[in-house]
């Protein structure tokens, strides 16, 4: 629009030029003093009409020029965020796939065992997740007591059950106790749940007879005579094992396999082992 108002602007210019320049062509004696008149005239006004004319028409190609590079940049802008939009997505994808691929290789370790999976929702604290809800529930044929696990260990027990959800404690809440043994031997003992030493990453160990050998990086498992734990599921890594003052027992500590900082998804064992003892 504004390129085809120059070119009116430089048309009427040129055509009261032209009306000027035929009046310097008139031959008649008559008109020779508006002839020379006209002359002294037209020359300043053809140069001022040629640089008006150019620099107006220059401004003009100015102004197209931005506002088209302003709108290429508008573009460009709409579609780095749209690409930064698809690699987020991308990513998250990637994510969630490795976490469903973890979720399969966990789900091929317990093969002896029935299990559905479930998404995390919610969760009781904003640090950890020590008491959690899921997206399974009764419908699905969740119960309570059933076992909980993910990224490769246990994470807890289901305590509560709605028609579409479960509410999970975990192993590393204060007033949980599973019931353990050492991978490597028949000795029982104690994974105590304790948030403030989790701070630590690490869980308490106990009830250890003085006659286990244990080293650091033994794997823990649900023992056979877990009350309510199903046997076999690795629990973590024992740690500085030493005889109590006792003399008796040994004690230490336990480094989870499970990660309770970024829980996303579980698998809940679906297989129980009833009983009303204290020690799960």
């Amino acid at each position: 629009m504004e390129s085809n108002r120059s070119k009116y602007i430089l048309a009427g210019l040129t055509a009261f030029c032209i009306l000027l320049i035929g009046i310097t062509s008139l031959k008649d004696g008559i008109m020779e003093p508006l002839r020379t008149g006209v002359g002294y005239f037209l020359i300043p006004i053809q140069s001022g009409v040629n640089k008006v004319g150019t620099g107006l028409y220059n401004e003009l190609t100015d102004y197209g020029k931005l506002k088209a590079a302003l709108a290429e940049n508008e573009n460009l802008k709409t579609q780095v965020a749209q690409l930064t939009e698809d690699n987020n997505r991308l990513q998250a994808e990637q994510f969630e796939l490795n976490r469903l691929r973890q979720l399969y290789k966990l789900d091929q370790e317990y093969m002896q065992y029935n299990k559905i999976g479930a998404r995390v929702i919610a969760r009781d604290s904003e640090k950890w997740f020590q008491v959690f809800r899921i997206n399974k529930g009764s419908s699905d044929g969740v119960a309570v007591d059933m076992n909980v696990v993910a990224d490769g260990g246990l994470v807890g027990i289901v305590t509560d059950v709605g028609a579409n959800y479960a509410t999970v404690r975990s192993i590393i809440d204060d007033s949980s106790r599973v019931g353990a043994m050492s991978l490597d031997s028949s000795y029982n003992c104690i994974v105590a749940g304790d948030l403030t030493l989790y701070e630590q990453g690490r869980l308490k160990l106990t009830d250890f007879s003085r006659d286990a050998v244990l080293r650091n990086g033994d794997q823990i498992i649900t023992s056979n005579i877990s009350t309510k734990y199903l046997p076999g599921i690795l629990i973590g890594y024992a740690v500085d094992v030493s005889i109590d003052p006792d003399h008796l027992t040994q004690s230490g500590y336990l480094i989870p396999a499970a990660d309770f900082d970024n829980l996303q998804e579980v698998l809940i064992l679906t297989d129980l082992k009833n009983s009303d003892e204290a020690v799960e």
